[in-house]
């Protein structure tokens, strides 16, 4: 146990459980900050980000687990640098090189990366759509608008969360990560915390009755972590997510660049909303729940998708090597 803790993936758990804590403590503190701020914002005229932030405050007064997923990335950003600090000191005197920054890319070779990053991940669960509409696990929603009328709503979340998310964790996280930890410790760390991060709602029907009870970050915590038990969850949901945090840190030390990455993710959500905006489930189908779950990033099924668009992605990558060498 001794010898863990004084390892660099024992130091990453030490993070994690700290920032954990420190979530579930200064969680109830931020939503009764959110709480006064959306009130305020209901009965005064508030500078333009203040009034947009108590709008989205009060919007989300319900849903106490996006206040504490909110303070759990505050809380991981707040104690990174300690991390990296332990890090750099177990890996005093080795001789193992740091991937390094993130490279410069001409213009050209940019585009083709996401057009091509776009194109793999999005045709490919696409086509998993139409297959899943052919064997009647899901079916057309009555009243589509068409693709057309769809557009601005699965377009620009698919380009603004390729961007941020890509420039949070595959840019800033992972590019710190690299310069005090192995590019496969860092990979693999950036990627659990990215799936973490998204599920950290609790199981559907759990209610926590006083979001600003100063113990009510644990409470919530609980329920989580307990959500992680269930083999169904974790197979089905969060090992898929984990597969496509790994796929996108994998492009982005492969390429040197975020180009790519950026093209997977907005392929994956742009193919993604467009079939929850399309498709409905077919209850009773036997592909259920194990095979495929309540969208296209639950179930095996689309684990083994994943699967033929990693290989394909190697592929690509060798390519964009050969055009772009390091």
């Amino acid at each position: 146990m001794k010898r863990f803790f004084h390892s660099e993936i024992g130091a990453a758990v030490i993070w994690v459980i700290c920032a954990l804590t420190m979530a579930a403590v200064i969680s109830p503190w931020v939503y009764q900050g959110g709480k006064w701020l959306a009130a305020e914002a209901a009965v005064k005229e508030l500078p333009g980000f203040l009034e947009w932030l108590g709008a989205a405050c009060g919007r989300s007064l319900t849903k106490f687990d996006r206040y504490f997923s909110r303070s759990l990335l505050f809380s991981a950003l707040v104690l990174l640098p300690f991390l990296f600090r332990r890090i750099r000191k177990l890996r005093a005197g080795s001789k193992d090189d740091p991937a390094g920054a993130l490279r410069r890319i001409p213009l050209k070779i940019a585009v083709s990366q996401i057009v091509v990053g776009c194109v793999i991940a999005g045709g490919l669960l696409w086509s998993l759509a139409l297959v899943l509409d052919a064997i009647g696990a899901y079916g057309p929603k009555a009243g589509n608008p068409g693709f057309i009328k769809l557009l601005p709503k699965t377009l620009v979340p698919a380009v603004a969360a390729a961007l941020v998310e890509e420039w949070l964790f595959r840019g800033v996280l992972l590019g710190l990560w690299l310069r005090y930890a192995r590019p496969a410790f860092a990979v693999v760390g950036i990627s659990l915390l990215f799936a973490f991060l998204h599920f950290l709602a609790p199981p559907e029907g759990s209610v926590i009755a006083n979001p600003g009870n100063v113990f009510s970050g644990f409470e919530l915590l609980g329920k989580i972590l307990l959500h992680f038990t269930d083999p169904l969850f974790f197979v089905t949901d969060f090992l898929t997510l984990l597969v496509v945090g790994l796929m996108l840190a994998w492009a982005r030390v492969s390429t040197g660049a975020l180009w790519f990455s950026i093209g997977l993710h907005a392929g994956w959500i742009f193919a993604f909303k467009n079939f929850n905006l399309v498709y409905q489930k077919i209850p009773g189908h036997p592909m259920f729940p194990w095979g495929v779950g309540d969208s296209l990033r639950s179930g095996l099924v689309p684990l083994a998708v994943l699967g033929l668009t990693a290989l394909v992605c190697h592929y690509a990558l060798k390519v964009f090597s050969k055009v772009n060498p390091a």
